[in-house]
């Protein structure tokens, strides 16, 4: 039953972070479930159930940390005539 549970869990999860509003928001959210994915199998294989969980935990914030630095090269914030900034490509 815990299984199954945290397995509709899980798949939920991976659902709702497909659904970001941009493509550079939908890569930091792969980078971050590959980051638990990987910082789960680690830490289970290191220290049982708990280590999973703080490997995940770990490796889910260093991927998408990875993933925003990612996203973010190569663009440049722009101000507009009225003022407004804007981000896009650098020229």
């Amino acid at each position: 039953m815990n299984k199954r549970l945290s397995m509709i869990i899980v798949s939920g999860l991976l659902a709702l972070s497909t659904a970001a509003c941009t493509t550079a928001d939908q890569r930091t959210a792969g980078y971050g479930i590959g980051g638990a994915a990987l910082g789960g199998l680690a830490g289970g294989a290191l220290g049982g159930k708990r280590g999973a969980l703080g490997g995940a935990a770990l490796g889910g914030l260093a991927g998408v940390l990875v993933g925003a630095s990612q996203s973010r090269q190569g663009m440049c914030i722009y101000r507009d005539p009225y003022g407004r900034q804007y981000e896009a490509q650098c020229q």
